[in-house]
């Protein structure tokens, strides 16, 4: 026993009487829009491998031949042995898909938001930072281990964002504005165009998280900041959702890459990723740009179960991706209602407080290609069912 653990029981104990602890459950991804969890088949509302692709034969193959090629592991950090003449070449694809002029790659989408913000902020002292309120948990990382304040402006009001420009960004050295283009509990949209309008007019850098986005949404599935070529500063999106695999990648000007390089301690003093990770996303940027029919199937499921969740008089806010929030509020009952459309063969996880405000609870369903509109209304029915 850990001289820890009478700490760290009394800990999850005040965890448990909030109704808030968690465990982990084994649990395989399937093809078709299915996982296996206890013994059971349950169709999955709940993965983000929303194009399918972490089973994707082609994704499987590429990682094995990158393995035997070059063996498991990358044997020390990008700096000192771990760069790949492959890698370095997958990058400039990254970049390429993303009309950048470079792209890096790191661990996790985490890692890359908490590691990134700190090393950009060092290098503006004095910056002013906005953010949306609901940015990622690790962007509010990243900007915390920066030491600086945050302005928030509330979620997708724009005319906030420019009053709080005006307000606390006009004497500032440099600002930044941070945001998600798909906002991962929500399903929502920025919008990008106006942001980028709105840096432009403040003078203002925009970095744009685009881990929701990446793969599904955008001309072939290049993200939102896709649509403005040139005018977000800085993207970060991940090979770990729509991609199929693990990783996130930041792209920018090649300036900012080797900034990064040099100054981002996340990646400074990480050991490089393997390459059987690197293989898939190679294989994936093979097949992404050529799924547009996954990515309109994507779209009219989407619509089908917001359509389907209005007639229940269930909310599902502003959505308009392949995420779709069914709003419960409390928070017993979002976890009840989740078990018990899983006794039905459907998995469809509560996401609770503090991952969501107290009050919002919800169904968090998030649709993968795999599913078939008949999957949607059975999931529906099964709601209705069990309210």
């Amino acid at each position: 026993m850990s001289r820890l653990d009478s700490h760290l029981e009394a800990a999850l104990a005040r965890i448990e009487r909030a109704g808030q602890r968690r465990t982990l459950r084994p649990t395989a991804l399937l093809p078709g829009g299915l996982v296996e969890r206890g013994g059971r088949r349950l169709h999955d509302f709940s993965s983000n491998d929303y194009l399918g692709l972490a089973r994707h034969p082609l994704l499987v193959e590429r990682a094995g031949e990158w393995a035997t090629a070059q063996g498991s592991g990358s044997g020390a950090s990008r700096l000192v042995t771990g760069t790949s003449a492959e890698q370095l070449a997958l990058e400039a694809r990254i970049a390429a898909f993303k009309h950048c002029e470079a792209a890096l790659v790191f661990a996790s989408g985490w890692q890359a938001n908490a590691t990134v913000i700190p090393a950009l902020l060092a290098a503006i002292p004095g910056a002013a930072v906005f953010t949306d309120r609901l940015i990622h948990a690790s962007m509010h990382a990243g900007i915390a281990m920066a030491g600086v304040r945050q302005h928030r402006f509330r979620h997708n009001d724009l005319d906030h964002l420019e009053a709080l420009l005006a307000d606390k960004g006009a004497q500032a050295p440099a600002r930044l504005i941070l945001t998600e283009s798909v906002f991962s509990m929500d399903g929502d949209r920025a919008d990008i165009a106006r942001l980028a309008t709105i840096a432009e007019r403040h003078d203002a850098a925009l970095f744009v998280d685009e881990a929701h986005a990446t793969g599904v949404l955008g001309p072939q599935g290049r993200g939102l900041s896709a649509l403005v070529p040139g005018r977000v500063d800085l993207v970060m999106g991940t090979f770990s959702k729509a991609l199929g695999g693990f990783g996130a990648y930041v792209a920018g000007s090649r300036v900012l890459i080797d900034y990064l390089v040099n100054a981002a301690s996340g990646f400074v003093f990480t050991t490089a990723p393997p390459p059987a990770v690197l293989g898939a996303i190679d294989a994936a940027l093979d097949l992404v740009p050529g799924m547009d029919a996954e990515r309109a199937h994507l779209a009219a499921l989407g619509e089908r179960l917001r359509a389907g969740l209005a007639r229940l008089g269930l909310d599902h806010g502003a959505s308009s991706t392949q995420i779709v929030p069914a709003l419960i509020g409390p928070e017993d009952a979002a976890m009840a209602l989740s078990a018990r459309l899983e006794d039905a063969g459907f998995l469809a996880s509560a996401i609770r407080p503090p991952t969501v405000p107290p009050g919002t609870s919800r169904l968090r369903l998030a649709l993968r290609a795999g599913h078939s509109p008949d999957d949607v209304d059975g999931l529906l029915a099964v709601i209705e069912a069990n309210r």
